[in-house]
């Protein structure tokens, strides 16, 4: 994990799981994601760095034509919510434009996909409850520092259905 700076402690360090955390924008456990998403997460809120158990949360930034795959959780909900960029939502078939404000939730066996068909990155935030969503990544990414250049584009791991599953993933239902 990203050390933080001192100053953007509240209670105790993060690495002693406190019961509150403040990270900078650039702070946080992040990851490359692999095709067909690129761009990155960075992990905020989990059971690794505090003592809520209830949630983790982070943002995640798709590179430009990038996607998350349609997909669905059969355990947990998930909110989104765009903050920069602009692209689509789909939920349950039905595309929404995302633009920065825009809000999705998708609560259990709610098949969702998110596209950046906009032409810079799209930005979102995620919450995912319970936990797990931070495990997916870092299992499914590559470790990332801020401020480094983009790796080219790579493939997803050969076990990423497996993690899907760990990570409350339903069964895969689209590319």
């Amino acid at each position: 994990m990203n050390k933080p700076a001192e100053s953007a402690v509240t209670g105790t360090e993060p690495w002693d799981k406190g019961d509150a955390i403040v990270l900078q924008p650039d702070e946080g456990e992040s990851y490359w994601q692999p095709k067909p998403t690129n761009g990155y997460s960075i992990i905020k809120v989990s059971p690794k760095n505090c003592r809520s158990n209830h949630t983790s949360f982070g943002v995640q930034v798709i590179a430009p034509g990038g996607y998350v795959r349609e997909h669905w959780h059969d355990s947990h909900d998930e909110i989104l919510f765009c903050f920069e960029g602009s692209g689509t939502f789909v939920v349950d078939g039905v595309a929404h434009k995302a633009v920065p404000g825009t809000t999705m939730f998708a609560g259990r066996w709610t098949r969702h996909k998110i596209i950046n068909d906009g032409p810079g990155e799209f930005k979102m935030t995620w919450t995912y409850l319970p936990p797990g969503l931070h495990n997916f990544f870092a299992a499914i990414g590559k470790p990332r520092t801020a401020g480094e250049p983009a790796p080219e584009p790579f493939a997803r791991p050969e076990n990423t259905l497996a993690v899907e599953q760990a990570s409350g993933f339903g069964p895969k239902i689209g590319d």
